[in-house]
């Protein structure tokens, strides 16, 4: 729980991009998501019109997984850090990182796949009906699309904020195709702290 003081320095962070912002093309409920990835990077680019963009299930399709339980299979550690962990133990989200496994090593040398890839790719069974959270591989983001594409796993929700130069836009794009919930927004910024704000503001939702 967040101290009194920590809180006070929230909210009045909140009131700042609420007065800087103004108005915005954000309806009720995407706007607490936007923010909070705002506040999370500082950045106030994400508040322009359709830079998130929200598939029409994906914030009802996110509340009742995790408030069911879900698992959360994110890309690296730094998004799982960056989760609130008392709401994780709350409803019971079992937080899945396999990308520092030993076996995904050895089977990256067995494949022309990345370890983010790998990562994914074994974590099929984990990501069905679960929540996917990708803040910095644009591969992790292509092999979990590929894996949508093939029937192999179906996720509840596939938040994909990758950040970078080098098909991180072009993931995002694809994932925007792809007839699935899905949060992501345009261009090559994102990143782990976008990535899990969004969680975030969702567990805050449900509170």
């Amino acid at each position: 729980m967040q101290s009194r003081k920590g809180q006070s320095i929230e909210d009045a962070s909140m009131q700042v991009i609420e007065r800087e912002i103004g108005s915005h093309s954000y309806n009720k409920k995407e706007w607490p998501i936007v923010r909070r990835v705002i506040h999370s990077t500082a950045d106030f680019d994400f508040a322009m019109e359709n830079s998130i963009i929200f598939h029409k299930e994906a914030i009802e399709n996110g509340l009742k997984a995790l408030k069911s339980g879900c698992n959360i299979v994110v890309d690296v550690n730094g998004v799982a850090g960056l989760l609130n962990k008392q709401n994780t133990k709350k409803f019971g989200n079992n937080v899945i990182c396999r990308i520092s496994d030993p076996e995904i090593t050895r089977q990256v040398q067995e494949s022309n796949k990345t370890r983010s890839q790998m990562s994914m790719r074994m974590s099929s069974s984990d990501i069905d009906e679960g929540l996917v959270v990708i803040g910095n591989a644009p591969t992790a983001l292509f092999e979990v699309i590929q894996m949508v594409k093939e029937d192999i796993t179906s996720p509840a929700l596939i938040v994909g904020m990758p950040v970078g130069f080098i098909s991180a836009a072009e993931s995002k794009e694809e994932l925007r195709k792809v007839d699935i919930p899905f949060i992501t927004n345009k261009g090559r910024k994102g990143g782990s702290s976008s990535a899990a704000a969004i969680v975030n503001a969702l567990f805050k939702m449900i509170e």
